[in-house]
């Protein structure tokens, strides 16, 4: 998207942004003030409890909450009682935009604040709560000063449902044709506090073997569907050793999520089923899912020479590696292994991903991240919008790279 009154807005936020360098990289402290409204928007986020699919109630709260706050709010609806937030302030058409979202993976933990350890804790306390109180945090506080409010006025925040569950929220806002094209998006996840240069890709899908079933005791009169799978697998786990791989993310992975066939001992299992997420570290889905298909091809020769049959449902997500920009100073860097939304949405925009917590204890019972985690995530994306913010447009476009090497 092009800058509207390019020079104009350039000269406004390069002086903003200059004047605003100095004291903005020697805060270290969130001021109290902040630091109470952060906690508390925090708290009422976690509280209500918006596992995938039922985020209705945290979402109409928090629509609330920005308005109240001075943003306009817009929700574009994804399913029934499903909505995507947009928010913004004085203009609709902005270069920035912040987002995370809004929904959790099950069951819901309550929220929990030890104030002698400083640690917050509860479903979605990190996994991504923490990142949507911080990006507002970090948004409304622009506006205290003078000049800022140039700066705030050019910010977006979008809040979006079904990260947890594919991603359907921000696909959804991708397809959107009344949504604006951004320049910079700030993309909010529990990153250790650090800036990911980028995160691997994934191949999601499901194995369904068909057999014969009969009488246990007969076994030769029926065509067992585990046999199958267990056939199928052990291939697989062969396969695992020379999947591709990269010196940015290391190895490609093979998770055997799930496993189901069958329904009693003495019966020879009919149906057997198995759920597979392969991280991507090299390569493409199309790639992997050749080599998944040589090597069992084998197996699944056997199965229908017998009467069965092995088939692939390659229905789930799938994308490579996703290189991210991380070419702002003063962070941490690393790469992630998990995914994310950042390649759910679509244009030619400078991309980021940084976030307060750790994913180490995300989808967890122990899921936490201690208060300082939490304030510095406010000033931390302070300091990425202002220094995104500085960048020449052409930069803001500039190839992410990411060689690859694959085996």
């Amino acid at each position: 998207m092009l800058l509207q009154n390019l020079s104009l807005l350039a000269l406004a936020l390069g002086s903003y942004a200059a004047s605003l360098q100095p004291d903005s990289s020697a805060v270290t402290t969130l001021d109290s003030a902040t630091s109470t409204e952060l906690l508390a928007l925090h708290k009422k986020l976690v509280e209500i409890e918006s596992i995938s699919n039922n985020e209705l109630k945290v979402g109409n709260w928090l629509a609330t909450y920005l308005e109240d706050n001075g943003f306009t709010v817009e929700k574009q609806e994804v399913a029934k009682d499903r909505y995507n937030l947009l928010a913004y302030g004085s203009k609709r058409d902005t270069t920035i935009l912040l987002s995370s979202h809004i929904d959790t993976v099950p069951p819901y933990w309550p929220y929990y604040y030890n104030k002698t350890t400083d640690v917050i804790g509860g479903r979605g306390s990190v996994d991504a709560k923490a990142s949507v109180a911080a990006q507002i945090m970090a948004v409304m506080g622009l506006k205290k000063d003078g000049e800022a409010k140039i700066l705030r006025d050019d910010i977006s925040l979008l809040f979006v449902v079904g990260e947890e569950t594919g991603g359907e929220g921000m696909k959804t806002f991708s397809a959107w044709d009344k949504r604006p094209q951004y320049d910079i998006v700030i993309f909010g996840e529990p990153t250790e506090g650090k800036l990911v240069c980028g995160h691997k890709g994934i191949l999601g899908f499901e194995i369904h073997a068909t057999g014969r079933a009969a009488h246990s005791g007969y076994p030769w009169l029926g065509l067992s569907a585990n046999d199958i799978m267990a056939e199928t697998l052990a291939a697989l786990l062969e396969l695992r050793q020379h999947l591709p791989w990269s010196e940015k993310y290391g190895n490609t992975t093979m998770n055997f999520g799930r496993i189901d066939g069958g329904v009693a001992a003495n019966v020879v299992a009919e149906k057997s089923s198995a759920k597979i997420a392969t991280r991507l570290a090299a390569g493409t889905p199309d790639i992997v899912k050749g080599l998944i298909l040589n090597a069992t091809k084998e197996v699944k020769a056997r199965a229908q020479e017998q009467g069965g049959d092995l088939e692939f449902d390659w229905s789930g997500n799938g994308y490579p590696p996703v290189p991210i920009n991380c070419d702002i100073e003063g962070f941490e860097k690393l790469t992630v292994n998990y995914g994310t939304d950042v390649p759910n949405l679509e244009g030619d925009h400078k991309r980021y991903l940084y976030g307060p917590g750790t994913i180490f204890v995300a989808h967890s019972d122990h899921e936490a991240l201690n208060k300082k985690e939490l304030e510095q995530a406010v000033l931390d994306y302070r300091r990425l919008i202002i220094q995104a913010s500085k960048m020449e447009p052409m930069q803001r476009g500039a190839d992410v790279g990411g060689e690859q090497i694959e085996l």
